[in-house]
């Protein structure tokens, strides 16, 4: 009975590579409670329907799709990819 609850508490390791995925999740996730939540400023959702908001041409959307991709794509390439390479995407992003 000792034993058992000396082993209760203990942590275990986890690999850092399930720990980066799930830290570039929660940057996606606050991304999109980002999205949502900026929905309450007053006068936004008009913006949207008459074409009134930040993202007004082309190149804007865009480069707010890629940068809303890298989170996404890097949840997925912290998994896969080589201990070296993965570092240093990670730190580039």
């Amino acid at each position: 009975m000792n034993s058992y609850r000396s082993n209760i508490l203990k942590d275990f390791e986890i690999n850092i590579k399930f720990i980066l995925a799930g830290l570039w999740t929660s940057v996606m996730f606050c991304y999109l409670y980002g999205d949502y939540f900026e929905l309450y400023v007053p006068d936004k959702a008009a913006g949207l329907l008459d074409g009134n908001n930040v993202l007004n041409s082309p190149m804007k959307l865009f480069l707010a799709a890629l940068l809303m991709t890298i989170p996404a794509l890097m949840t997925y390439l912290a998994l896969v990819l080589k201990p070296k390479l993965n570092k240093w995407l990670n730190i580039i992003f």
